[in-house]
């Protein structure tokens, strides 16, 4: 594989990881913020809960997805 050939799948590595911490953060500002699941008066809904817990997932999921590219890629 040649120089460029490697600079441009890093290239495209780095592309792919922002785009998926975007996309998992655009979600979160779609369901938290503008719909309302990050806030709550008094004490939490169940709603509230399962978006909290839903989030914290698939933060752990994005994550792992993106320290085993990030080391597929040696």
């Amino acid at each position: 594989m040649g120089m460029e050939e490697e600079t441009r799948r890093f290239f495209i590595l780095i592309a792919n990881s922002i785009a998926l911490i975007v996309l998992w953060m655009l979600a979160n500002v779609l369901f938290g913020i503008y719909w309302g699941y990050g806030f709550f008066e008094g004490s939490p809904s169940w709603k509230n809960i399962l978006y909290y817990i839903l989030s914290l997932i698939l933060l752990a999921f994005v994550i792992r997805h993106l320290v085993r590219k990030w080391k597929g890629f040696e």
